[in-house]
């Protein structure tokens, strides 16, 4: 373990996993083993199963076959991943700071304080700002701050830099670099290109969209 490494060895691990909604397969037969300080990222056009694949292993969708597991989490120590969807999950009557400081409340506040987190997506002039005044891009921060607000080894992002400028686009291959320096694993779905310095920490899974 390096000195920056807060998260116990963990690997995500499938076999034979088949996603789909409805009983209808969009993923078939994958095999994906994703260890401490990497990211894999998931590519393929629409309806390819991206988004799929993301919510069965947030546990939100059952797979249809195969299994999958978060090798060496400990039960005890809670909840073990953040699934940052596509919605951002903003309260428009709530101000910046209520919003990440309810989530902070929900998921724990293992991370970063409310202030620190905010200065860190950019949004730190904006905490007292009711969040219906936030643009599309600004609400992608807000919700990209609850990672680091509370604390978990594996992030589950689906489009993380949708909506955001080049900034933006800085800012989530940033996060993503800390997290797994931190022994932190990420799996994200993205049209768009996330460049790590150490190209060794990434991989790439190609889904096909089914015919």
């Amino acid at each position: 373990m390096t000195s920056r490494q807060v998260f116990p060895p963990l690997t995500l691990r499938a076999a034979g996993l088949v996603c789909g909604r409805g009983g209808m397969a969009l993923t078939h037969d994958l095999t994906l083993a994703v260890g401490p300080g990497r990211c894999l990222l998931l590519r393929g056009p629409n309806g390819s199963g991206k988004t799929t694949l993301l919510l069965t292993l947030a546990g939100i969708v059952a797979p249809l076959e195969g299994s999958f597991a978060l090798e060496g989490a400990d039960a005890e120590t809670g909840p073990n991943l953040h699934y940052c969807g596509h919605r951002n999950a903003v309260k428009s009557r709530l101000t910046v700071a209520e919003n990440l400081g309810f989530w902070a409340a929900v998921n724990g506040a293992t991370g970063m304080a409310v202030a620190g987190a905010l200065d860190e997506v950019g949004l730190g002039r904006l905490g007292t700002l009711d969040a219906g005044y936030l643009s599309a891009g600004q609400s992608r921060r807000l919700a990209l701050a609850r990672l680091l607000v509370s604390l978990r080894p594996l992030w589950l992002l689906d489009e993380p830099t949708a909506a955001l400028d080049s900034e933006g686009h800085e800012l989530v291959t940033r996060l993503i670099e800390r997290h797994l320096a931190m022994g932190g694993i990420a799996v994200a779905a993205t049209h768009d290109p996330i460049t790590l310095p150490d190209p060794a920490c990434m991989e790439t899974m190609v889904l096909g969209a089914r015919p």
